[in-house]
Formats: C-alpha cells, structure tokens, sequence
C-alpha cells in the first residue's frame, strides 16, 4: 500500500507536470469526451441487438446459428471496451479501485470512477459483452437440451443473472415434465 500513498502524492503535488490529465483524454480526432462516450454506448447498444433479436425470433435457424458460432462480435466489442477504458484510465484509478488495505474494491471509490461518462460507457460495453455471451450460453444449452429460451435470452440483454435464474428454471421444469 505504501506505493500508492507514494503514487498519490505525486499525483498531486502542487508542482507536478508529469501526471497531468493526457490530452488524449480531453478531447480525441476532433471530439469531447462526452461525445465520445455517448457513440459509444450507442453503437454497442446496436451492435448486440441483432444476435438477441435472432435468438429470440429464430432460434432454430441457421442463420442464427451461424451468427452466434462467430466470436467477431466479442472481438469487436472488446476493442471498443479497450479503447475506452483507455481513454477513461487515470493516475486515480487504481488507487480508487482497491482503495481499502486489504487490496478490496470500495463502494465510494468506484462511485467515484463512474462520475465519468467515460468510465460509464467503457463499463456499458463491458456488461453488454458479458450479457452477450451469457445470452449465448443460454441459446446453445436450449438448442442442447431442447427447452425454450426466448423469456431467458430476453431477461439477459435487460437483466442477465435474472435471464440466467430463469433458464434454470426452465431447465428444470421442461425435465420435470418428462
């Protein structure tokens, strides 16, 4: 921890030149920060619409199935999610992350990191990509075990570990019927 205290008064020294905000930071190829974060968000939002629509119009279809065996989507998503952690990344944020002695994520400090609109759409992308894949574990286990998924699938783009409770459920009142 005594590195941090370190970091944390180098950061903030009155004379300190080095551990300013990057410029990148401010503004990138012309645009605000905000406008940045707000695309972002935007097109991931978009991005993962098309799968949720396939699996839950067409499960069965080879199209849909075609779409959900590709690992493009998670790929790009997870460039999107790079660069904007990238640009939302400061000399704080380690230390607001695993603020308390015992190296453990605080509530305060990461209220504070989500104060950025940055950070927000960076952790957007990120909880779009898990919902994603969950989303698809879910289809592949329905298609597997031949139970219905669509409610599941839904409840993961909006509330993921409800979609997942709710294909467990499922799972296990199609197996009690037979």
């Amino acid at each position: 921890m005594y590195w941090l205290e370190f970091s944390w008064r180098i950061e903030n020294h009155p004379q300190n030149k080095y551990f300013k905000k990057h410029p990148v930071q401010e503004k990138l190829s012309g645009l605000p920060c905000s406008e940045i974060a707000s695309r972002a968000f935007t097109l991931g939002t978009a991005a993962v619409l098309p799968f949720y629509t396939f699996m839950v119009v067409a499960p069965q279809a080879e199209l849909t199935k075609k779409l959900l065996s590709s690992s493009i989507p998670y790929m790009v998503l997870g460039v999107l999610y790079a660069y904007l952690l990238y640009l939302s990344w400061t000399p704080d944020t380690i230390r607001l992350m695993f603020a308390s002695k015992y190296w453990l994520p605080e509530l305060p400090g990461i209220a504070k990191m989500f104060a950025s609109e940055m950070t927000l759409a960076s952790a957007w992308i990120h909880l779009l990509v898990v919902d994603l894949f969950a989303a698809r574990q879910v289809y592949y286990d329905g298609l597997q075990e031949n139970i219905e998924i669509r409610h599941s699938v839904s409840l993961c783009l909006l509330f993921c570990p409800i979609g997942i409770l709710s294909h467990f459920i499922t799972k296990a009142l199609t197996r009690s019927r037979t």
